[in-house]
């Protein structure tokens, strides 16, 4: 966190707010996305290319020591969430058709 202008620590986004903003970004590259709100596990972003919908993928914001990340579904890191256009254009590439 760091310090706002009345000197108290600015909030950090929820998980739900990071995958928002890469769901919004995801959007705009022309992806179809909803939230998923699995019991007892974490939310992720469903991501789906409406060109083949068999090209899916669910991702998720995790938070670890070093700050929020995106993760794919394998547990392997994205880019850091504070980066949703960089996230997302990493996703287009994976779910292209070509």
């Amino acid at each position: 966190m760091t310090p706002d202008d009345t000197g108290t620590a600015a909030p950090s986004k929820t998980r739900i707010e990071y995958l928002e903003e890469l769901g919004d970004a995801l959007v705009e590259r022309g992806f179809r996305v909803r939230i998923v709100l699995p019991r007892d596990q974490s939310p992720v972003l469903h991501v789906m290319n409406p060109d083949a919908s068999a090209l899916t993928e669910n991702v998720l914001a995790e938070q670890a020591a070093d700050g929020w990340w995106y993760w794919w579904s394998w547990a392997e890191r994205i880019v850091p969430a504070d980066d949703a256009s960089g996230a997302a254009a990493r996703i287009a590439r994976v779910l292209a058709t070509r």
